[in-house]
């Protein structure tokens, strides 16, 4: 197991040791561990970005759009 150093603000440290005294954890490195674990899970890091550097959401959405008059099939008829 690695091991790591961090500083943690006041606050946060409070709530670990709130939590260690309320019975949540045994001690303060399962404490630490457990939350770790959750807040990485909840994040969902994926090895693999679902956008590419630079993309943003409204170039792919225009990028994604359907242009009905560049449609040149011959076999449409126009209806009115």
């Amino acid at each position: 197991m690695s091991e790591t150093t961090i500083d943690l603000p006041d606050r946060i440290d409070s709530e670990i040791e709130r939590f260690i005294q309320q019975g949540e954890f045994i001690n303060r490195d399962e404490a630490v561990e457990e939350l770790l674990t959750l807040g990485l899970t909840a994040f969902d890091v994926d090895d693999e970005p679902t956008q590419n550097p630079g993309e943003d959401l409204f170039t792919q959405a225009t990028d994604d759009q359907h242009d009905p008059a560049a449609d040149m099939d011959p076999d449409d008829e126009y209806t009115l």
